[in-house]
């Protein structure tokens, strides 16, 4: 058995293996960093509360990954769902996945599951309780993310099969994160179990407010966009031209996202925010996602540029009376990023996509797109990937937000008044702002005392 291992520990490519693996180190720290963004974004009475789901993804989905996830994802099965071929990950050791050992792919594509996961419970945000995450989150990677990474990436997947382009995950990263973001928060506005029935619990929209934590968000920043570098380099699980191209596509888009926010703003306000510019950031890096393998420098700067714009109009939705009066909860800006973002840049892929780049890595073979090579077909794929993702993460995980809602004790609207009192007090033992501790004194009594 070792000598086997062996063997095929000495059929991969040491050097393509060890920048996967740097690859994957750079990535995982996305994960509490998604947390820690959406910390800063709350207010600063939830900030904690906030952090919170972004560890215990880490925990439950690196668990679920391995019992199932990975088989499910990746195991033959059919073209919607893998087989248990791989539970337990069982064989997963040193066979070659490409030119890199399968366990390696599988801890890479795990935090891909992972950082979609912590984008996703971001719905749930300052009104929702943190212990029905824990089911909903072994829930959600079994029966929404797993089938549909499958049918995009697998050998057997039917949307990859059909040539669906998805360089690093516009569909299951994105359009899957923000659908989900989405149904949870609308199932929080409109409850139909346990959370509608308790007296203690009233759905209702949440007033707005601005970013609670500023250094937590330029934290988030700079950390996600890093690790967003090593995601779609990494993407081509190999050192090549291509990774190095994927790098600086989605280092040029992110830029050109974030430029273009942070002075729309400036020319409204007369001020430069922090918001704006990793908003305008995080629009650039979803508009990339999809397409970082297909496309050239020029064409990422213009992703970049008019996906703030759209991301930014659909952001005004939030601030309306309608949403107001529909209890309309974007937390985090979740939909109108990742959603919309997600459905922009998988659409703009299948239009933009080049066949002479998509070669950089001397292997890959694509039609191309509409415009560069006039394969029309494309946007055909493109926009029914972006309708079975959303429709598949959307109805998917409200039905999931529902089935733990009516467990006794896993009620997932949090009560009255502890969205008032802030859940930083209601379940944190600790509070970035220490509002957990608001009677401490040092002295006792208050004062000094001498014997």
């Amino acid at each position: 058995m070792t000598s086997d291992v062996l063997k095929a520990w000495e059929s991969c490519d040491l050097t393509d293996t060890l920048f996967v693996l740097v690859c994957t180190v750079f990535c995982w720290p996305i994960i509490p960093a998604v947390g820690l963004a959406y910390s800063g974004y709350s207010h600063r009475r939830n900030g904690m509360a906030s952090f919170m789901p972004s560890l215990l993804v880490i925990s439950c989905c690196t668990i679920q990954w391995f019992v199932i996830g990975y088989s499910l994802a990746y195991g033959e099965g059919s073209g919607v769902i893998g087989d248990f071929k791989y539970a337990f990950h069982r064989g997963v050791l040193a066979d070659p996945v490409g030119t890199i050992p399968a366990i390696l792919f599988s801890e890479f594509q795990l935090v891909f599951e992972a950082t979609v996961c912590a984008i996703a419970v971001g719905g749930a945000i300052e009104r929702g309780r943190t212990l029905p995450i824990i089911p909903f989150i072994f829930l959600w990677s079994t029966f929404i993310y797993c089938p549909l990474a499958h049918m995009v990436w697998s050998d057997t997947g039917f949307l990859g099969n059909m040539g669906v382009l998805d360089f690093a995950g516009g569909t299951p990263v994105h359009i899957c994160s923000g659908a989900t973001a989405t149904a949870l928060s609308i199932y929080l506005s409109y409850p139909l179990f346990r959370s509608k029935r308790s007296s203690f619990r009233t759905p209702s929209h949440l007033a707005l407010h601005r970013p609670g934590n500023s250094l937590s968000q330029l934290l988030a920043l700079v950390t996600i966009w890093n690790s967003w570098l090593a995601f779609d380099a990494g993407t081509t699980l190999s050192f090549n031209f291509k990774s190095i191209m994927a790098l600086c596509v989605t280092n040029l888009c992110a830029s050109g996202g974030a430029l273009t926010w942070s002075c729309m703003t400036y020319f409204e306000t007369g001020k430069w925010s922090l918001d704006s510019t990793f908003m305008g950031a995080i629009s650039g890096l979803v508009l990339i996602t999809p397409s970082a393998g297909f496309i050239d420098m020029p064409t990422a700067f213009f992703f970049g540029v008019f996906g703030a714009i759209i991301c930014r109009q659909a952001l005004r939705l939030k601030s309306t009376k309608l949403a107001q009066r529909i209890r309309w909860v974007d937390n985090g800006d979740t939909f109108a990023t990742h959603c919309v973002g997600g459905v922009v840049g998988t659409i703009a892929t299948g239009l933009f996509a080049r066949k002479e780049v998509a070669a950089y890595d001397g292997v890959t073979v694509i039609d191309g797109g509409v415009f560069f090579d006039g394969n029309t077909r494309q946007l055909g794929v493109q926009l029914l990937e972006a309708l079975v993702g959303f429709t598949w993460s959307f109805v998917g995980s409200y039905v999931l937000f529902a089935l733990v809602d009516c467990v006794p004790g896993l009620e997932v609207l949090a009560k009255d008044e502890d969205i008032v009192s802030g859940m930083d007090v209601a379940e944190m033992e600790e509070s970035f702002h220490g509002e957990c501790e608001e009677d401490y004194h040092p002295f006792k009594n208050g004062g000094i005392e001498l014997d």
